[in-house]
């Protein structure tokens, strides 16, 4: 068995899903993992990880508005805003969401289905850099 590990950093443009399967891929590539498991884990409060519909875009679309929806901004009875109005919802949409995530590797490859892709989902209005700890147990 060996243990492999790295930060990615991902740049976000705002609001929403942004997919990081190819990185993750990669990565995997570069250490030619075969077979293991790969731990993600995203050092952030306002921002998450999730597997996610990764083939038709309306799909990612429906996601991100309805975390507006079930978290609006701006909501009298938030007290936390000292970045701004998307402050507590940002740490909100966060804890309802996943912070780690844990999948199989086989064959070289993340053994995701065939329309699941991995995501960073950015919380904040504004473009962040985003660490993604990754780390890899092979099982060669």
């Amino acid at each position: 068995m060996n243990w492999y590990k790295t930060m990615l950093e991902i740049s976000t443009s705002g609001k929403g899903l942004l997919d990081i399967t190819s990185s993750v891929q990669a990565q995997l590539k570069e250490w030619q993992v075969q077979g293991g498991m790969c731990f993600l884990f995203i050092q952030h409060t306002s921002a998450s990880l999730t597997i996610s519909e990764n083939w038709d875009s309306t799909a990612r679309a429906d996601l991100e508005t309805f975390m507006e929806r079930l978290v609006p901004e701006r909501d009298s009875w938030y007290t936390h805003d000292l970045e701004g109005p998307d402050d507590a919802t940002s740490h909100i949409r966060s804890m309802l969401t996943d912070s780690s995530l844990t999948i199989p590797i086989d064959n070289g490859t993340l053994s995701l289905g065939t329309w699941q892709g991995v995501y960073v989902f950015e919380h904040r209005a504004h473009p962040h850099r985003r660490k993604v700890l990754m780390r890899v147990l092979s099982t060669e």
